[in-house]
């Protein structure tokens, strides 16, 4: 323990220092509000070739108003498995709807999580925005996580993929509230700097989400969270980029 403790310690000090429906919003516990461990075996798999992922989020990472399998890091998961063939890959997700950084925080303190994630996705802050947040504690704690993530994917900053936020301005429940937009800019814009700056992949999904609106497939059934198709759009963008950093060819 006090060695993983100095390892984190010292990819945070390297590094320096990420939705919703009225339910995600409203904090109200979901069917989809569990973390999870997923795996997909065949038996001539080795230990040497199993792929394991970490994603880590709130509501729009465990899939509000979707079915388990429709959630993007479950999708994401599936086409890794449809390209690389007879392998095994694992999916740990840890995700509740309505949760800020500091709830995921607190989630990942309490998990004895392992260190040897081949991938590690992290999409969070919608929450933060909602609840009025000090936009002070985003910047504090936003890259406290990106440290985490790297840490459990092998304290390797390539292993890990960080998504923006979506705009639920562009939903039924948004209404097309321009300021939605506008405090969702300023955090992803926080976002895409921090990456650039320390060199970690960023994948821009919020276009898709705000064709909400004119596309209404791309919303799901509360009007509020993305759809099974949109998140289908989301892991198109990802998956070339998990794939590569697996060590595997998108082609």
């Amino acid at each position: 323990m006090i060695l993983k403790k100095l390892l984190k310690s010292l990819v945070f000090s390297g590094i320096l220092y990420f939705g919703c429906s009225s339910s995600d919003i409203k904090n109200e516990d979901t069917t989809n509000t569990k973390n999870e461990e997923i795996s997909t075996t065949t038996p001539e798999t080795t230990p040497e070739n199993v792929v394991k992922i970490l994603s880590l989020g709130d509501s729009y990472t465990i899939g509000e108003s979707v079915c388990n399998t429709c959630r993007f890091p479950e999708q994401l998961k599936d086409s890794i498995i449809q390209k690389i063939g007879n392998n095994t890959v694992s999916l740990k997700v840890i995700a509740q709807t309505g949760w800020t950084t500091s709830a995921l925080k607190n989630a990942i303190n309490n998990d004895n999580l392992d260190e040897d994630y081949n991938l590690a996705t992290l999409l969070i802050g919608v929450n933060n925005q909602y609840q009025r947040q000090p936009f002070s504690i985003f910047e504090k704690e936003f890259p406290e996580l990106v440290s985490s993530a790297i840490t459990f994917a092998q304290l390797k900053k390539e292993n890990v993929i960080i998504v923006s936020i979506p705009d639920y301005a562009y939903t039924p429940f948004g209404n097309g509230d321009t300021t939605i937009s506008e405090e969702i800019n300023k955090y992803n814009n926080f976002i895409e700097n921090y990456c650039n700056q320390y060199g970690i992949t960023y994948i821009n999904i919020t276009d898709i989400t705000r064709e909400g609106l004119e596309n209404p497939a791309l919303v799901a059934s509360d009007g509020l969270h993305p759809s099974t198709l949109a998140y289908s759009k989301f892991v198109s963008l990802i998956l070339p980029e998990a794939l590569f950093k697996i060590g595997y060819s998108s082609n």
